[in-house]
This record gives C-alpha cells, structure tokens and sequence, in this order.
C-alpha cells in the first residue's frame, strides 16, 4: 500500500520562503503546522488580544484540516504556545469552544517569542482521519 503526501498551502508567502507547508497529510495522517494569528492580507489578528488571536489562528488550522480531508472531529493533539503563560486561559477558551467534544491531547508552552512580535499565541494540530470522539482505538478503551 502506498501513502500519499499532500501539501496544503494557506498562501502565506513564508512558506515557500522558509520551506514549509500550512499542513501535511500522509495516508490518515494530518499534521498542521504552528499557526499565527494572521488576516488574509498579512497583518495580525486582533493586537493585544489573546482569545481573538487564538480564535483566528484555530479557523486558520480548520481551513487547512479541511483542505487536507480532515475535520476538527479527528483532532488528537493541540500544542499552544504563547508569549506569556499567564494569560493561558484566554487561549484555553477558544480551544474548549472547539474541542470541548473532541477533547484531544493539548499542551500549552511558553515561548520567548513568534517571528512577529505582535503575535501573542501560535497553536500546531495534527489529526488522523477516521478517528470519532468517544470510539476505542483498535484494542483499546475510550475511557483509558
């Protein structure tokens, strides 16, 4: 069986420039990359803002699930990173209003810092399709 590798793009002009891709999916596999707050013409989302900028960098990863097959539903990690760990529960309220039913593993990290100063949050996901909210892993318990 051969795993196909498919690239999807959000248009960002640092991913060519940098090398990288908004996600990639390889067979049932769905990784996105550490997501900015960014607007459709390049500036940051909401400054100052870490709920709002959580919730724009969260519809940026959905579009890429999306455009990869994916839903929100075969989500099983999250990684939050933000400037100042002290303000983790703004972030953690956009993700609860995403992932409240889905419940993936998630880790928040402070960071020293994004390549843009204003950026106050950054969030990476990575799913594998076929997985449901509640379902057992082949041999395993959804309550384990």
């Amino acid at each position: 069986m051969t795993s196909f590798r498919r690239l999807v793009t959000s248009g960002s002009p640092l991913e060519p420039e940098i090398g990288f891709s908004r996600a990639v999916r390889i067979g049932p596999y769905v990784c996105v990359a550490g997501t900015a707050p960014l607007t459709d013409d390049g500036a940051t989302a909401a400054p100052g803002d870490v709920y709002a900028q959580s919730v724009r960098c969260l519809d940026i990863a959905e579009q890429a699930l999306r455009a990869a097959g994916a839903t929100l539903a075969d989500v099983i990690r999250t990684r939050v990173m933000l400037v100042d760990i002290a303000r983790w529960r703004e972030a953690a309220r956009a993700h609860g209003e995403r992932f409240s039913g889905v419940r993936p593993a998630c880790t928040f990290v402070q960071v020293s810092g994004f390549i843009d100063p204003e950026w106050l949050v950054e969030f990476e996901v990575d799913a594998v399709l076929g997985t449901e909210p509640g379902s057992p892993a082949p041999g395993g318990n959804p309550e384990e």
